[in-house]
C-alpha cells in the first residue's frame, strides 16, 4: 500500500471513528446529573419555573434528545463547535485561545518522556544485573508508582517554596510586558515543573518498556548470527536491536498520547496552567455542555492525530509493516 493510499485510508477511518467518539459523547454528557439552566439559574438568584423555561428555550435545551443530537451533528459537519452559554463566548474561541498552552506541554512533556525513557531504557538494558540498571529501573518504578499530584506539590515545594528556582504557577509573569526572546525564556521557566511532573510517568514506562524490548531482541537468532559473523557490538546494537526494539515503544507512545491529554487535566489544575485542561474542569463544574462536548472533540482529534503520526513513524521505521496493511 503506498503513502498516500494508506493516508486516505486512515483519513477515512478517523473521520468515521471521530463521528462515533461525538455521538457517544453527547449521550454521555446528557447522562450526567445535573441540569445546567437550573445551575445557571440558581446563579441568577431567579430559579422560578418561568425563568428556567426561558433558559432552556434560548439554548434548544427543551428540544428531545434526538433533536439536539441532530443539531450538534450537523453543527460538527460544518465545523461549528457550538456557543458556551456560561462563558458567552463561541466555543471555537474558546478551545482555540487555550489550545496551545496545552500543545506546548504536552508536546514537551512527550518528547522528554521519549527521549528520556529510551535512553535510561537503552543503558539499563546494556548491562543488565548492574548498578546502573538496578538504579535506573528503581528509579523508574518510583516514578510509575507515584501519584501525580503528590509528585506536582512537592516539586512546587522544592522548587519554587524552598530553592526559590522556578515559578509555582501560571503561564507567564504577570505584568512583567516581556517581548521576544525575553517572553519566551520567561514562558520556558513556568513550563519546566508542570511539563517535568507530567513527563516522568511516562518516561518510566517508556524506559521499562524499552529495557525489555531491547533484551528480547538482543537474544534472537538473526543478532547471535550477526555477533557470529564478526559485526561490531555498537552497530549491532544500533542497527539490529535498537531499531526492532523501539517498534513496541512507538505503538506505546501513540497509545499513551490520550492518556497524557487526560493527564494534563490534573497538571493544568495544580500548576494553573492556562489549556484546556483547565477549561475542562470548568465545564464540567459549570454544567457547560456546549464547551465540555468541544473539548472532548478537540482532544479526540489531537489523539487520532498522533496515532496517524505514530503510524507514519512506525512505517518509516520499519517499512515492510505498511505492504499489509
Amino acid at each position: 500500500m503506498t503513502t498516500i493510499r494508506f493516508l486516505a485510508s486512515r483519513l477515512v477511518k478517523s473521520i468515521v471513528i471521530l463521528l462515533c467518539i461525538a455521538v457517544l459523547n453527547f449521550f454521555l454528557i446528557r447522562l450526567a446529573p445535573g441540569d445546567p439552566a437550573a445551575v445557571m439559574a440558581g446563579e441568577a438568584g431567579a430559579s422560578d419555573e418561568i425563568f428556567l423555561q426561558q433558559l432552556k428555550e434560548k439554548f434548544g435545551l427543551d428540544q428531545p434528545l434526538l433533536v439536539q443530537l441532530r443539531i450538534y451533528m450537523w453543527d460538527i459537519v460544518r465545523f461549528d463547535l457550538g456557543f458556551s452559554y456560561r462563558q458567552q463566548m463561541p466555543v471555537s474561541q474558546l478551545i482555540f485561545e487555550r489550545l496551545p498552552a496545552t500543545l506546548l506541554m504536552t508536546g514537551t512533556a512527550f518528547v522528554l518522556s521519549i527521549l528520556f525513557g529510551v535512553v535510561g531504557g537503552v543503558l539499563a538494558a546494556q548491562k543488565p544485573g548492574s548498578w546502573r540498571d538496578t538504579g535506573i529501573m528503581t528509579a523508574a518504578i518510583i516514578f510509575y508508582a507515584t501519584p501525580l499530584f503528590w509528585i506536582a506539590l512537592m516539586a512546587v515545594l522544592l522548587f519554587s517554596v524552598q530553592l526559590g528556582w522556578l515559578p509555582a504557577f501560571g503561564f507567564e509573569t504577570v505584568g512583567s510586558g516581556y517581548t521576544g526572546l525575553q517572553r519566551a525564556l520567561d514562558i520556558a521557566r513556568h513550563l519546566v515543573l508542570p511539563s517535568m511532573t507530567l513527563a516522568l510517568f511516562f518516561m518510566a514506562v517508556y524506559a521499562r518498556m524499552t529495557r525489555a524490548s531491547m533484551l528480547e531482541v538482543a537474544s534472537m537468532d538473526f543478532v547471535k548470527t550477526a555477533r557470529a559473523k564478526g559485526v561490531p557490538d555498537k552497530l549491532i546494537q544500533r542497527r539490529h536491536i535498537l531499531r526492532n526494539a523501539l517498534l513496541p515503544v512507538v505503538t506505546l507512545a501513540g497509545l499513551q498520547a490520550g492518556q497524557m491529554i487526560g493527564g494534563a487535566v490534573l497538571t493544568e489544575t495544580v500548576f494553573a496552567w492556562p489549556g484546556i485542561g483547565r477549561l475542562m474542569f470548568d465545564a464540567l463544574l459549570q454544567r457547560d455542555y456546549n464547551l465540555l462536548l468541544g473539548v472532548f472533540l478537540v482532544s479526540a482529534m489531537l489523539v487520532i492525530a498522533v496515532n496517524i503520526l505514530t503510524d507514519i513513524v512506525y512505517r518509516m521505521i520499519d517499512p515492510r509493516i505498511g505492504e499489509g496493511a
